[in-house]
């Protein structure tokens, strides 16, 4: 898959994650505002019902202090008036009274707008008189609490809020949550100070109703206030959000693994081209000399030699035996992938192996006029392991350092004591690696990039191969490069290593 495809992909599916985001945006948002206009609605017909409960209520308060005023002595209670807004038993019952004693009709009494028509007093009348009263005078604070508790609770409003009854005439707050916070002459009522906080946010609210709307304007308002409006609002939609946020992390945690698997797929693919076209290169040498060497030995005049004959079947023997090297560290990387390989750990000397495998090499890096140092610095050589595979360790280490090094290589062996064990460190003047080829140094077939030139062998195992061995006796492989300036590989060996 090329690159225009693989991007082309990503985009539609970025379009499809971005585009199913918004959309739950933006019916999140539709819902809130569903339910936020049900609850204004809601509020505002429990306001209104209220304040049409208080103007019932000051009527039958009204027309009974009327009725005082001729003798006629008249109990209502006013907490089943509270209990029961929405029955006109007590109305009823006011209004029979109100009949007997100015010999009206009772029903004329229940509407308002006949309230004492035709009587000794007229309607007019008792407005004016209701009008005269303070609005502190005209609301109990008790009876409005009860009236607002059983609104909210028929609505279902299971939510904090504070209420206030404000007076035009006091310009302030007559009535807070329950309570008087002026003075009034009705026995021994109490006056309450109002918190600033709850005053500032009674003022700003926007949930408000007129009270006592009469010829003569309106004489206060009452207002609500809830602090958790927005949590209340917000109730009903906790679950679509969080269930819309889990979904939308799903989605871009698949499309995250995915954009993944498909770079990491490409990458994959790259390095085992790389390797088909390395091994390619690698074989093509030897199996080219072998024909040649073959076609050399069937040719009358080498047959007839047998030094030739000899000379050729040892360079048929060698390029064979290359090849056979190649095939076996092929195989070696399969038999670690699947853990099927065993360890015969013995003593180790590390600093007489160091010098063996350094000997493997002069000859090569002084051919390319280099040079390898030696600086064998720790106390205690010593260690447990594969002795075969600690060797090809050093080998695959100091092999890298002479391939990937300039025209005069300078490679420096380096040994430490640590605390549990020794420090092999392996250093080179090479191009170096840069900050992606160290994430991905260690990884199957990978091999840093020199161009379309195949001038450095390898199938990019020898270091796959170095990291699993390191990992078998329990030890730890690092590197550090700076591009250009060279590598510095640093084995760390435990000292006292048991296979399991």
């Amino acid at each position: 898959m090329n690159k225009f495809a693989i991007w082309t992909i990503i985009l539609l599916m970025s379009a499809g994650v971005i585009g199913s985001f918004f959309i739950q945006l933006y019916w999140i948002n539709y819902s809130l505002e569903l339910n936020e206009s049900k609850f204004d609605q809601n509020v505002y017909s429990a306001l209104s019902n209220v304040a049409a409960q208080l103007e019932r209520i000051d009527q039958v308060r009204q027309s009974t202090e009327i009725l005082n005023l001729y003798g006629e002595t008249v109990s209502i209670d006013w907490d089943d008036v509270a209990k029961s807004p929405y029955s006109s038993h007590d109305y009823s019952v006011t209004a029979n009274v109100l009949g007997r004693l100015l010999q009206i009709d009772s029903a004329s009494i229940l509407n308002p707008a006949n309230l004492l028509e035709g009587g000794i007093w007229s309607l007019s009348g008792v407005s004016s008189y209701r009008d005269t009263l303070a609005l502190e005078e005209r609301i109990d604070p008790s009876t409005l609490d009860q009236l607002l508790e059983v609104e909210f609770e028929n609505r279902n409003f299971q939510t904090e809020y504070h209420y206030g009854v404000y007076s035009e005439k006091e310009n302030s707050f007559v009535i807070d949550d329950g309570k008087y916070t002026v003075a009034i002459d009705l026995g021994e009522a109490s006056k309450a100070e109002i918190d600033p906080g709850v005053l500032n946010s009674l003022s700003n609210s926007r949930y408000r109703v007129r009270l006592f709307v009469g010829n003569q304007g309106s004489p206060g308002a009452l207002i609500i206030h809830f602090p958790d409006r927005s949590q209340f609002i917000w109730e009903d939609t906790w679950v679509t959000l969080l269930g819309s946020i889990l979904f939308t992390a799903l989605i871009l945690f698949c499309f995250g693994y995915t954009v993944y698997v498909i770079f990491r797929q490409k990458k994959l693919s790259e390095m085992k081209s790389d390797f088909i076209n390395n091994m390619t290169h690698e074989f093509k040498t030897p199996i080219a000399t072998i024909s040649l060497a073959v076609d050399s030995i069937n040719s009358p005049k080498i047959s007839a030699n047998p030094l030739k004959i000899q000379r050729f079947a040892n360079v048929i023997k060698q390029e064979n035996q290359r090849m056979l090297n190649q095939v076996e560290k092929v195989l070696q990387i399969a038999l670690i992938d699947k853990k099927q390989f065993g360890l015969k750990v013995v003593d180790i000397d590390l600093h007489q192996m160091i010098e063996d495998s350094v000997q493997n090499f002069i000859f090569l890096v002084q051919q390319k006029k280099g040079s390898i140092t030696m600086s064998l610095n720790a106390n205690n050589p010593n260690i447990k392991g594969d002795k075969m595979h600690v060797e090809n360790i050093l080998n695959n280490l100091l092999d890298n350092a002479y391939k990937y090094s300039p025209e005069k290589p300078e490679i420096k062996v380096r040994t430490f004591d640590t605390t549990e064990g020794i420090e092999i460190w392996v250093s080179d003047n090479g191009v170096g690696l840069t900050p992606e080829a160290r994430r991905n140094i260690f990884d199957k077939f990978y091999r840093v990039h020199t161009g379309n030139l195949h001038d450095v062998k390898g199938f990019g195992l020898g270091l796959t191969y170095v990291k699993a061995m390191m990992l078998a006796h329990k030890g730890s492989i690092d590197v550090e490069s700076t591009p250009g300036k060279g590598s510095t590989f640093i084995l760390n060996f435990p000292r006292n290593f048991r296979s399991e």
